[in-house]
């Protein structure tokens, strides 16, 4: 009953006053596809019970990929995915105000890949003004910019880009946001030289995998060949793979801002921040969250919250497939 006290729910002319302000705190969540019914249930728990999250902190964006799209990059997602779902996952985030980034940041794209019917229909339908895109090659961006000139575009990490003059170049450029290179979430020089602007970077603060990969461009290049290839998963031979992925993994990772620290980045006027999911267990997803969100003495009410309506959702789906086979 306690927690149930602090996270009371608000009347609209509350949640109005709440989340009119103007100073917030953007954080851009995993998995829109295959977390959609975490991300948008913890979307609606955050606009219920604002008292339980942090001060000023909103879903600034969800990002991932529909599963068999060859444009996406960084971690292969195969599959596929019918035109009602995609317009259904549009709908669902665009009516709460959360946009949409694709993750189009396969750096195998050649020219006979951008007439990609599946991509282009995806892109058409989320043509809304509303919604985003990662980009780290020329020939796609370009092809892009042409055809969809509505939707915002932000420089990917997976560019690894490491030098500072080259981060600085990349923000002059005319891009929504630029997504630091983890390698760099702890450089003082580095961040003292951005705060001019701070607001237009994005820092991923809980990335798991190793420091100065010297495998790192290679791991993307081989997810990428998967996913034009359609091949199953394999695992890259990755020296440092790990079998079981939890969150203290990530904790443990140089790399890694802690909430203690995140006032540091806050204070110089960095205002996105960036979590990862793509690969990794629900578990591990509602882990961070809780940690990086949620407010220490509310995160038994939230998960509480979370995981009584995603069985809510989930028997109601079990249910309509029995019908449906009847």
């Amino acid at each position: 009953m306690e927690n149930m006290s602090k996270c009371s729910i608000i009347d609209e002319k509350a949640e109005g006053k709440i989340w009119g302000m103007e100073d917030y705190i953007y954080w851009h969540l995993p998995g829109f596809s295959v977390f959609r019914d975490l991300n948008s249930t913890l979307i609606d728990v955050m606009q219920e019970y604002p008292n339980c999250f942090y001060d000023n902190y909103r879903v600034g964006s969800v990002y991932g990929t529909f599963p068999g799209a060859i444009w996406n990059g960084g971690r292969t997602v195969l599959g596929f995915c019918p035109k009602n779902e995609i317009e259904r996952t549009i709908q669902l985030y665009n009516s709460k105000n959360v946009p949409m980034r694709f993750t189009w940041t396969n750096p195998l794209i050649e020219e006979r890949h951008l007439d990609d019917t599946f991509c282009n229909l995806i892109m058409q339908m989320a043509d809304n003004g509303q919604n985003q895109v990662l980009v780290n090659t020329d020939i796609l961006e370009k092809y892009l910019r042409k055809n969809y000139p509505n939707f915002k575009f932000i420089s990917s990490t997976t560019k690894r880009i490491t030098d500072p003059d080259k981060l600085h170049d990349e923000l002059k450029k005319d891009y929504f946001m630029v997504v630091l290179d983890y390698d760099m979430n702890h450089n003082e020089e580095v961040l003292k030289g951005l705060e001019p602007m701070a607001d237009r970077v994005e820092i991923l603060v809980d990335e798991i995998c190793f420091p100065n990969c010297p495998n790192r461009l290679k791991h993307y290049r081989d997810e990428a060949m998967k996913q034009l290839q359609y091949e199953v998963a394999k695992p890259f031979p990755c020296p440092n793979r790990q079998e079981k992925k939890t969150f203290a993994d990530c904790m443990n990772k140089p790399a890694f801002i802690s909430r203690n620290q995140m006032h540091d980045y806050i204070n110089r006027g960095f205002r996105n921040f960036k979590l990862v999911g793509r690969g990794l267990p629900q578990s591990v997803v509602v882990d961070s969250y809780m940690y990086f969100l949620v407010k220490e003495d509310s995160q038994v009410f939230v998960k509480g919250e979370l995981g009584k309506r995603l069985l809510d959702k989930a028997k109601k789906r079990e249910e309509l497939r029995k019908s449906v086979r009847r």
